[in-house]
């Protein structure tokens, strides 16, 4: 039995607006968000037209932009992920600031995506930033305003596998929300639209699991179409939720897919593996839905995040600042390999205590390593070309190229020193995993690529772990 015209124009608007709440609106020829975690609006703002920018990346996540609960003395960084209200002053500014800095990214080609924490309010009792305050006990945040029947009922998560358990009892203490409930609804739409308002692009959800799929679906069909002072007529905001899903347990990341992307932790678990040495590099050669990850199109790929930077996932140490050899090298595989339309970096800062806020100086500007930075340029240069060109040792060294465009090696064992093809025009070019191209001098090592389009490949295992040039580096 077919459908009716009324069924099909139903049917087609709905997977119209879930093609839109996947579409990462991004400015042409740019890739990659930026989580610039615990940065100031004003400090973005420059940083998106001095450096992020001119550099071709696409976005930043910026820390939650609500007002939180202040956490005492310590102001640890916990307390961003504890609102109080919907009003828009932090630590990182106050709204004007922000919206000056959503004006400027947005001007410099740089997209702005906030940190959405909408499952939960603070679970302190007290005043916040923007000089509101709050009684947990009873459930009363009044400048929202929320009270007791906007809650679920109190209950600790036990058993995080169990789906009504993990969706409606608290995680960490913190008052749990009922999405199911109108007035909550509207209040999270009513904010996420002033969001909009003022040019976001999208939203990363956090604790998305932790929310009914359904409704949120209602909530993010009932936002917004973007800023048509920034972005096309139409354009719908990119939601990016966070759901760790591993496989084989009773909430599954598919249940998110139907209105929005999912954050793929199995990517920087699993790169964290391979070039740590605990598992074989030889293996990325099936990197992809076919590696058990999702599908380009449905999933956020990164190695790590302010939680996971701190505490690891399934009992792994993930790749940090503090490893810098094997996280550079794992980036630039995430940021050359074809597989995610869209990349997340991290850019923080340096901490001796899981719980330790920012600081005045120490931050680490992690994209802002040359490492990081040549290889979003890489993958702009790259873009529309396929994995052709895959060599290996069987083991631990790999290579492979980018059509014409572009081509990488690493090792974690062993120095690579071979002859491989590289399809690329023949010519020297700068090797950008030592160095920068200034000109036509480089300040690291040369690659030179002959007729056929073979190179004497050396990389070092100790010392670099790595290498990469494309046409544009051609000295």
């Amino acid at each position: 039995m077919g459908l009716t015209t009324v069924q099909l124009a139903v049917v087609l608007a709905l997977a119209t607006s879930c093609h839109a709440q996947k579409n990462n609106n991004f400015a042409p020829g740019r890739n990659s968000i930026v989580q610039m975690f615990e940065w100031s609006w004003d400090d973005i703002a420059n940083e998106c037209e001095q450096f992020l920018g001119p550099k071709g990346f696409a976005g930043v996540q910026i820390s939650p932009p609500s007002e939180n609960i202040i956490d005492g003395d310590e102001r640890r960084w916990q307390e961003r992920y504890q609102p109080i209200s919907y009003s828009l002053n932090t630590r990182s500014g106050d709204e004007g600031a922000l919206k000056d800095m959503i004006r400027r990214c947005n001007n410099a080609g740089v997209r702005i995506y906030p940190d959405l924490v909408i499952n939960h309010m603070a679970a302190v009792q007290g005043s916040g930033t923007d000089g509101n305050s709050c009684d947990p006990g009873s459930r009363s945040y009044p400048a929202v305003p929320y009270g007791s029947l906007d809650f679920h009922a109190s209950c600790a998560i036990e058993n995080y596998d169990d789906p009504k358990e993990s969706r409606n009892c608290e995680l960490l203490d913190l008052p749990d929300l009922d999405q199911s409930k109108q007035h909550v609804r509207d209040k999270i739409v009513k904010y996420m639209n002033h969001l909009i308002g003022l040019g976001v692009a999208g939203f990363r959800v956090g604790a998305a699991k932790h929310m009914w799929p359904a409704d949120l679906d209602a909530i993010f069909g009932s936002v917004n179409n973007l800023n048509t002072y920034f972005f096309p007529a139409k354009s719908r905001p990119f939601i990016y939720q966070e759901v760790i899903d591993f496989g084989g347990g009773n909430i599954t990341r598919e249940e998110y897919l139907g209105f929005g992307n999912v954050l793929e932790f199995k990517h920087g678990v699993e790169l964290t593996k391979l070039f740590t040495g605990n598992n074989r590099l030889a293996n990325l050669r099936n990197w992809g839905p076919k590696y058990g990850l999702m599908p380009a199109h449905d999933s956020v790929v990164f190695i790590e995040n302010h939680d996971t930077q701190r505490s690891g996932i399934g009992g792994i140490e993930i790749l940090t600042y503090k490893q810098p050899k094997e996280y550079k090298m794992a980036t630039a595989f995430m940021l050359a390999h074809p597989h995610g339309e869209t990349t997340r970096l991290f850019s923080g800062y340096s901490f001796d205590s899981d719980q330790q806020g920012p600081p005045g100086n120490g931050w680490v500007n992690e994209h802002r390593w040359s490492q990081i930075y040549n290889m979003v340029e890489f993958r702009n240069v790259v873009a529309g070309t396929k994995l052709t060109n895959w060599w290996t040792d069987g083991n631990q060294q790999i290579a492979f190229s980018r059509g014409n465009k572009g081509f990488v090696a690493f090792t974690v064992a062993g120095d690579i020193n071979a002859d491989i093809r590289t399809s690329l025009p023949a010519g020297t070019y700068c090797d950008l995993f030592t160095g920068i191209k200034l000109k036509n001098f480089c300040t690291g090592k040369v690659v030179k690529v002959d007729r056929s389009g073979k190179a004497r490949v050396k990389v070092n295992a100790k010392l670099d772990g790595a290498l990469a040039i494309h046409v544009k580096a051609r000295l």
